[in-house]
């Protein structure tokens, strides 16, 4: 996809004009088998919930497609354009969160989720990038005092609370926790000092500790992670994970083949969402999961490539963010699936059913493929 690159106001060098194809290749090949995926780890619920085996097949294949569109058209918009507008996304991105916490969708006591029509909108998915993209921009342009607390970090910080405070309310802790180490990992790339990045990472890490033992389903769910849980929440969690390993287990190096999982059949909770890598592990064996994981190890590497090949300091964060959001949430939920990590509600990129998800997430890609267009593309003053 040759793209025109242009800064205003000065002159360009070196002209690229061409997308990182590893990242675009290695996305759109998730997205398109994800269809698969859903369709089989779906079909049996699909059937007993709608009385059709296609039903959320159709709706996952939908999203898939407007997802692509949306990697299309956002790597088609300068991410310069970007920069100017980060205050208004992220606010208008906190006004959707604070809708939800008044009047959203509750679904197993969590609100997240606002409901338009047939659309189910989760708006932490929303705020994700939209803080990536605000931080980016505001380390970028406090890049000469970004050492200094008062006046270069605290201002980051202050959006960062807010919008990490916002998600852990509905309650969602985890995909909190991760917001916070992705803007973290920013603030560092932007030369934040790492000593005080540590005392406010510490201090990050005890609040949210104490956040989550204050609420007896999340510690449940810790003791349950360590084995030393007892009832209905810690049998919850055990029973999923068990019937995860199982899933692993009956897969083997080679899998038994593409819809003959017998864990998807009413065995896995979340089997065509935040398991679904489960059902591909069993499906499609050993060989399958590392070919997922090493389509985001592609997208890893291939991320900080264009990081360091960026024009200027807020493409190099904003790929950095973008790459490690990506790269951070396949990896944690792979890690839940297997057991390594204790259970959250973090989505597999591109794989799991949900609109709000693979809708921002290419919309993400574009953006970094937008990014990686422009390498080598350099102002005559400043690169």
């Amino acid at each position: 996809i040759p793209l025109t690159c242009q800064i205003r106001g000065n002159t360009m060098t070196k002209t690229s004009g061409h997308i990182d194809w590893f990242i675009l290749l290695s996305v759109v090949g998730l997205m398109l088998f994800s269809v698969a995926f859903v369709y089989s780890a779906s079909s049996s619920f699909s059937m007993v919930k709608f009385g059709s085996s296609e039903k959320l097949f159709w709706n996952h294949a939908l999203r898939v497609l407007i997802g692509l569109v949306a990697i299309i058209l956002f790597a088609r918009i300068d991410y310069h354009h970007w920069e100017k507008f980060t205050t208004p996304i992220l606010i208008l991105a906190f006004c959707c969160l604070i809708y939800v916490l008044v009047s959203g969708a509750r679904i197993n006591g969590a609100a997240r989720w606002i409901h338009f029509g047939f659309i189910n909108f989760q708006p932490s998915e929303f705020v994700k990038f939209a803080l990536v993209l605000h931080i980016s921009a505001l380390a970028a342009a406090a890049k000469d005092y970004i050492s200094d607390f008062r006046t270069g970090m605290l201002p980051l910080l202050l959006w960062i609370v807010i919008g990490c405070g916002l998600v852990a309310a509905q309650p969602n802790l985890s995909t909190a926790s991760v917001i916070f180490l992705i803007t973290a990992i920013i603030m560092f790339v932007a030369n934040a000092p790492l000593k005080k990045l540590s005392l406010i990472a510490a201090g990050g890490f005890v609040l949210a500790a104490i956040y989550a033992v204050s609420a007896p389903y999340r510690l449940k769910r810790i003791l349950a992670f360590t084995g030393y849980g007892k009832g209905t929440t810690s049998e919850v969690v055990n029973y999923q994970l068990q019937q995860a390993i199982l899933a692993f287990g009956n897969g083997g190096i080679f899998g038994v083949g593409p819809g003959q999982s017998l864990q998807r059949d009413f065995f896995l909770p979340e089997s065509y969402g935040d398991f679904v890598f489960a059902v591909v592990g069993e499906e499609y064996g050993f060989i399958g999961v590392l070919l997922i994981l090493t389509a985001f190890g592609i997208i890893l590497w291939r991320g900080i490539n264009v990081a360091k090949k960026a024009p200027d300091l807020f493409g190099r964060l904003l790929a950095v963010g973008i790459t490690v959001t990506l790269a951070l949430y396949a990896f944690i939920n792979a890690g839940v699936t297997c057991g390594i990590l204790p259970t959250t509600g973090l989505p597999m990129p591109f794989i799991s059913y949900g609109g709000s998800s693979v809708f921002f997430s290419a919309a993400a890609v574009g953006t970094l493929l937008n990014i990686s267009a422009q390498a080598g593309v350099y102002p005559n003053k400043t690169k």
